[in-house]
């Protein structure tokens, strides 16, 4: 059925009156005619999809969503179920599940395809209504879902069972699935009768940890030596870059020449090709999307934007502040994860200098976009592509689309994921890259910056080594959730650490360290928490910690003198300090410099004194480690 474009003020009066399900609304057409999805075109609500639809295309999605990701096609569920589908669905989109908030279209399209594996169940045992799945018919179901092979065609001889079966989480939310027909068939003409398993769960069926997700899906750490590799590839083609578009800008250039005949144009641009050292246009546009792959990455690891966010970023939308002398500059986007909406993140110069490449890269795509528009409006003033289209417009991170006749839009998250992975296998890097990595990966950074141990980028994450309020005190635009998940890696940092001082095989220096290698020997101390994990996490959040570079100081504030200063204080038995064994060749390193120094005369004795006092110090802490520093460097 297609829709027909009706006043928006009388859509919005429709959509009030729509009842919040179905069972209502007996007339066939009046029922086929409910409006599903709108979009807004010139001003008017239009329709998109209605409820008699095959299809309902779904509005709402963020930018970098495939379409194909957008629709609910209720042709892919048995026939004799569709009906109770579609109502289930309308009910699911008006009100939602008792307890949590209303679905976005993704997460609608995503519930549907997770039911669609139990209505074929159904049809399978010849069952074609939702009244006859009875809880045994659920129960035979999960059992069907544990054997499930998700993997296509016959399998391997000799191969695992077991590595061919639904992980938990997938069956989680297969099994979720079933509960949430339960619920939403009560507003259908088809309801289950009984929950699917009264005295279980999904959860506890699948098992799958709390909330569904298994134990393991958390995104992966990016792994610093593939991260250094990835940014500093991204980074010299965003150096590059300018020459590159200007190259293309000479290509544009040709094409308008009139006076050389067309079928020389091609000539014409791969001999200047190749004076620039490139072996021809194929070459050029494989380069152009290196350039935008490596803006992205550059943007995402500086700002810890989401995918979507990234999607959202507009040309030229950034802008600068200056407080005290130091100049602070601001990424505006659009965040819709957690409601945010209008969202700022705070970022380094070199971000912004990516993002300027962008907006000179995106400006032929931007040409194609509002000539797109502007086709649909001499058409069809109504169209509800103009739109669509309408929602890319501004946008830099965008691509055509060649399977619709090169159409432009903002690339998709599986578009930008098969770059990455192009990008990860040209930099000869083992590891499976993905848009959502690179927010882990920069509240990592940050965390370690306020941490004093980053090791990377120091310059550009100087800001995030401050207090965390800093960026509220500038910006109140700023992202919240981000620096939650900073506070979270820091606070991970600070239990891994102590998890590391209270293991008896490590050994330690320093006075703090000291005093934990007989602490931990004590045997009963853990009696005094509920486990091991209780009581590092209880030390760990309770311990003031920071590294310096040649210690972690435990005290409470930085004037130490031992954290610049007098650098060999912290192994001289300071109460605050803890020496491990990453610290080790930093000491091993001092103690062969001051060996150097202690038979100079030019120094004065007092020279000469605080070399040995120093070099005492130096063995000490190596002694304390397990290494014996004239023995293990050859010192008399």
């Amino acid at each position: 059925m297609k829709a027909q474009q009706v006043p928006t003020r009388d859509v919005e009066a429709h959509l009030a009156e729509q009842p919040s399900d179905v069972r209502s609304v007996q007339d066939g057409a009046e029922r086929h005619a409910l409006a599903v999805s709108l979009r807004r075109v010139n001003g008017d609500l239009v329709p998109v999809s209605v409820y008699g639809d095959a299809i309902w295309w779904l509005t709402g999605n963020t930018t970098n969503t495939a379409k194909s990701h957008s629709k609910i096609d209720f042709g892919i569920a048995p026939a004799s179920i569709r009906e109770t589908a579609k109502a289930m669905m309308y009910r699911y989109q008006r009100r939602g599940i008792r307890g949590q908030r209303r679905p976005g279209a993704a997460t609608m399209v995503a519930t549907f395809n997770d039911m669609v594996p139990f209505f074929r169940y159904l049809a399978g045992l010849g069952i074609a209504n939702l009244a006859k799945a009875t809880p045994m018919v659920c129960l035979a179901y999960v059992q069907a879902s544990r054997d499930h092979n998700p993997t296509r065609g016959p399998r391997k001889p000799g191969a695992d069972p077991e590595m061919r079966r639904l992980s938990a989480g997938k069956l989680y939310k297969r099994l979720k699935a079933v509960e949430m027909i339960f619920e939403l068939s009560q507003y259908s003409d088809d309801a289950m009768l009984r929950h699917p398993w009264e005295d279980s769960s999904a959860t506890f069926l699948s098992g799958a940890s709390k909330g569904g997700v298994a134990k393991g899906g958390l995104t992966p750490l990016m792994p610093d030596d593939v991260f250094t590799i990835l940014f500093q590839k991204a980074w010299a083609k965003v150096q590059d870059a300018p020459r590159l578009l200007d190259l293309r800008d000479e290509m544009e250039q040709f094409d308008q020449r009139s006076d050389v005949s067309p079928k020389y144009h091609a000539q014409l641009k791969t001999k200047r090709l190749r004076t620039a050292g490139l072996s021809g246009y194929r070459e050029l546009k494989k380069l152009l999307v290196d350039i935008r792959v490596a803006c992205y990455i550059v943007v995402a690891s500086l700002s810890g934007c989401r995918a979507h966010e990234m999607a959202n970023i507009q040309g030229k939308n950034y802008h600068s502040t200056e407080v005290d002398g130091e100049r602070y500059w601001w990424l505006r986007s659009v965040s819709s994860k957690t409601f945010e909406g209008k969202t700022e993140w705070m970022v380094p110069e070199a971000a912004i200098e990516a993002l300027q490449v962008m907006d000179r890269w995106s400006e032929p795509y931007q040409r194609l976009l509002r000539k797109e528009v502007e086709g649909y409006r001499a058409s069809d003033p109504a169209d509800i592509r103009i739109a669509e289209a309408q929602a890319h417009l501004g946008a830099v991170f965008v691509g055509t689309d060649l399977k619709k006749g090169n159409i432009v839009r903002t690339l998709s998250v599986q578009q930008m994921n098969e770059n990455l992975k192009d990008f990860a296998a040209e930099c000869k890097v083992d590891w499976v890259l993905a848009t959502h990595q690179f927010r882990r990966k920069f509240a990592n950074y940050a965390a370690r910056s306020r941490f004093g141990d980053l090791r990377y980028l120091r310059e550009h994450f100087k800001h995030w080594s401050m207090d965390m309020t800093l960026g509220y005190a500038l910006n109140e635009s700023q992202e919240m959730q981000l620096y939650l998940e900073i506070q979270d890696e820091f606070d991970e940092f600070r239990i891994e650490t102590v998890s590391s001082w209270l293991n008896e095989n490590e050994p330690l220096a320093g006075g703090y360290g000291r005093s934990l290698v007989a602490w931990r020997s004590k045997g009963e101390n853990i009696s005094l928490f509920k486990s091991r994990a209780a009581m590092v996490k209880s030390i760990a959040l309770s311990t003031p910690l920071r590294s310096n570079g040649h210690a972690w100081c435990t005290a409470a504030d930085s004037m130490c003198v031992g954290n610049d200063l007098d650098r060999t204080r912290c192994g001289d038995g300071c109460d605050n300090a803890v020496v491990g064994r990453r610290h080790e060749k930093i000491y091993r390193g001092l103690y062969d410099h001051l060996k150097e120094l202690e038979d100079l005369q030019d120094i004065g004795p007092g020279g000469r004194a605080r070399v040995a006092r120093d070099l005492g110090r130096c063995a000490t802490v190596l002694a304390q480690l397990g290494v014996e520093a004239s023995a293990a460097h050859g010192h008399p």
